[in-house]
């Protein structure tokens, strides 16, 4: 079977099941790849991504690679940031809850063996429904913010206003 073939045979699925795509958690055995709600990800555990693709709730989305990735923070109160850096610095707000908490498979978490070993393909905001159906059984993502630096004050005085606890006091 080709590639193209595949790639019809999927877009026949979605028009017979009314626009809608296959449910979260259906894995592709063809592609190494599986999802939850909240992030999709390579299976392998030695596989890894070259970026990761934030999809927002308006339908737009952004895709930063990971070699532009630095120092990246979890605060369960807060949520997770993270830094890329290329001509210009982003910081990427993820609020959720159970950002950390292992699938009910075990085989990865959004933090740990998701983002730190680049394996995360995607993560996008939930919907309310979304959020409730997964409840404490999982990660659910509230919002993603994304914001874009040229200096060091503009990203301190956006940390203080939408992320305090990330922000460094100085000793």
């Amino acid at each position: 079977m080709t590639d193209e073939t595949r790639h019809q045979d999927r877009f026949r699925n979605i028009l017979q099941s009314g626009g809608k795509e296959p449910p979260t958690g259906k894995k592709d055995a063809d592609e190494g790849e599986a999802s939850c709600a909240a992030f999709g990800y390579l299976r392998g555990i030695r596989d890894s991504s070259a970026s990761v693709e934030f999809r927002l709730r308006d339908g737009n989305s952004m895709w930063f690679p990971y070699g532009w990735l630095g120092p990246w923070q979890f605060n369960p109160s807060e949520g997770l940031l993270l830094k890329f850096s290329g001509d210009v610095v982003y910081l990427v707000l993820i609020r959720g809850s159970n950002l950390d908490k292992p699938l009910p498979d075990g085989s990865i978490n959004l933090t740990h063996a998701g983002l730190q070993r680049h394996r995360v393909l995607w993560i996008r905001e939930m919907t309310k429904d979304e959020i409730e159906r997964v409840g404490e059984a999982g990660p659910t993502i509230d919002s993603i913010l994304i914001e874009e630096f040229e200096s060091q004050e503009a990203l301190r005085e956006w940390l203080k206003a939408n992320a305090p606890a990330f922000v460094r006091t100085e000793h």
